[in-house]
């Protein structure tokens, strides 16, 4: 529950700050609201870790979430640094990023958490380490301010190109006796994000895909230390852990080096389609994998989850593309803000959501339909299929390539 509410404040702030991001992005460029975000981070993940109460951290990830405007802007910025033919790998890039977080972020979590108690003979007892037993935090924010300084050699990818031809247009509109005023309004509508449906169609999927994706992390964690009693796996942290390592290492050597073809080759609806349909049928299996035993359960498992943190990021690579083309460069920030809005509000309640609904269905385990866990892996596979669903015309619509978009 308390982890459900720290993790959700984060979100939270996201969702309300994001769009203002984006829209600084597009006016001051991306490298600023990088540089801004990260040292938001060396801040407040290290004051998170001198939390001294409930309520300071969740205070301190809030405005973390809301104050870190990072990774729309760096979406947009894998997008420009690649001509379109190579974007996918641009975008797999940052997918591949989560990745190395599966395996960094356990890795640190089980080994440096409570350094103390793991290693009393580098941190003595009383000593700050035992009041702030947070070392990952402190570790990551050091990391943070390292990047920090990196990127201040990395190049600004936002470079306004219509702003001549635009002064050009608007000193004909004053010469022929018009109103610039007036042109802007017109410019402004049909510049409206809201209104565009390439756009808006590929974030109302993404923020589907979101909420079954953080759900079944939820659930995931939650199912596999579960007693067996219950159609748990009996696992320790550290076992998932491991598994999630062992996905995460796959999933960078597939978003680098296998997925830029494969999109290139059949396109990010087509492959999302594909995906998602197969891991309906992979995600139902979870419950038989609990049958399992030993070396066979490990095996499984982590075979079970490579392929479905892959298809996952398949589907939402592929979005990332969409919507990045759905709009020129100059509102590109603020595309990837509404996106971020969607879904840091859909992941704000998918933890809590997916956590309820393992429970009730661990208390019935005796039902003559979909009995204990089953439930709960159907219940995912429905929000999945939904997705599934709106990746087909003529809900989702792919923009027209046009000269414009060539340009950027």
């Amino acid at each position: 529950m308390i982890k459900n509410v720290v993790g959700s404040a984060f979100m939270f702030g996201r969702c309300l700050t994001s769009v203002l991001w984006g829209i600084i992005a597009d006016r001051y460029g991306r490298k600023p609201v990088i540089v801004i975000g990260i040292i938001v981070v060396v801040i407040f993940n290290t004051l998170f870790g001198l939390s001294t109460s409930f309520w300071m951290a969740v205070i301190m990830r809030f405005l973390l979430g809301s104050l870190n405007g990072l990774l729309g802007p760096v979406k947009a910025y894998a997008t420009e640094l690649f001509r379109e033919e190579h974007q996918a790998l641009g975008l797999s890039t940052v997918s591949a990023a989560w990745g190395i977080g599966l395996i960094i972020g356990p890795a640190l979590g089980g080994y440096l958490a409570q350094p103390v108690e793991k290693y009393p003979h580098i941190f003595p007892k009383d000593s700050f380490w035992d009041k702030f037993p947070y070392l990952p935090n402190f570790i990551i924010s050091a990391v943070a301010f390292v990047v920090v300084i990196g990127c201040i050699w990395i190049p600004e990818t936002l470079h306004n190109h219509k702003c001549r031809n635009e002064s050009i247009d608007n000193a004909e509109t004053l010469k022929n006796g018009g109103n610039v005023a007036g042109k802007d309004k017109i410019i402004q509508k049909k510049e409206n994000l809201l209104l565009n449906w390439p756009l808006m169609s590929s974030v109302i999927v993404y923020c589907v895909f979101a909420l079954h994706d953080i759900a079944y992390q939820e659930v995931f964690s939650i199912w596999a230390v579960s007693p067996q009693r219950l159609g748990g796996l009996n696992f320790t942290t550290d076992d998932v852990g491991n598994v999630l390592s062992i996905s995460g290492l796959a999933l960078i050597i597939y978003q680098l080096i296998i997925y830029p073809y494969v999109e290139k080759a059949s396109g990010p609806i087509v492959i999302g389609r594909i995906s998602g349909m197969i891991s309906i049928p992979l995600l139902q299996s979870y419950p038989f994998i609990a049958l399992l035993s030993g070396l066979a359960l490990y095996i499984v498992l982590s075979v079970a989850s490579i392929l479905k943190n892959l298809l996952s990021v398949t589907i939402n690579t592929g979005l990332f593309l969409l919507q990045n083309r759905a709009v020129e460069q100059h509102q590109r920030g603020a595309a990837n803000g509404i996106s971020m809005t969607g879904m840091s509000l859909f992941k704000s309640i998918g933890p809590a959501t997916g956590g309820a609904i393992l429970t009730w269905s661990q208390k019935r385990m005796d039902a003559s339909f979909l009995p204990g866990t089953h439930m709960v892996f159907f219940v995912l596979n429905i929000v999945e299929g939904l997705g599934i669903l709106m990746l087909f015309k003529p809900f989702l619509v792919e923009k027209k390539k046009t000269h414009s978009n060539q340009l950027h």
